[in-house]
């Protein structure tokens, strides 16, 4: 899914799940890109709908890909994130004098790698330790932002019971 979709898509499904309407003018699809529509007065999602809406859930579904040994969905997964990162990274260049994209690099770059690392070799054991790296990535950013109460773990079980997250036989 093109990240335009996404940044609309997301925000508006968790409001139809909760059985609310969706903002007045809000699309299922965007046509321009994410900085056309804020200018236009369209919907601009704030860093913490990015994280919680985007960032998060492809956070949890990479963690129980990878302890399920699903190696295709967890590439998928991680893919996701940096994608999400990237839009985070996009629509918000600077949060409270930060710079979110050197900010955003300096705490998850070396543990995507080593995620991306574990994935290639169909490593349970390496995939384990470079999701804790990632977490502890995502933790020191939240701390040295003054979000020290955000805390990221692996994922404790699944919230996606519509999905089977089991790898499937070629």
């Amino acid at each position: 899914m093109s990240t335009r979709r996404r940044i609309v898509i997301a925000p508006v499904t968790a409001l139809l799940m909760l059985g609310l309407p969706p903002p007045a003018g809000a699309e299922v699809t965007a046509h321009h890109p994410p900085q056309q529509e804020a200018a236009a007065g369209g919907y601009r999602p704030g860093m913490g709908d990015l994280m919680t809406g985007a960032v998060q859930p492809h956070h949890i579904k990479l963690g129980l890909a990878g302890q399920a040994g699903n190696w295709p969905l967890a590439a998928y997964e991680l893919d996701e994130i940096r994608e999400s990162l990237d839009d985070v990274k996009n629509l918000h260049p600077r949060w409270n004098d930060l710079p979110v994209a050197a900010w955003v690099d300096a705490h998850t770059a070396k543990p995507l790698a080593a995620v991306a690392g574990a994935i290639r070799a169909r490593d349970g054991r390496g995939f384990t330790a470079a999701f804790r790296q990632l977490d502890a990535g995502c933790n020191a950013c939240h701390r040295d932002s003054g979000r020290g109460f955000i805390v990221i773990r692996a994922p404790q079980g699944s919230p996606f019971s519509d999905q089977d997250l089991r790898p499937r036989q070629p």
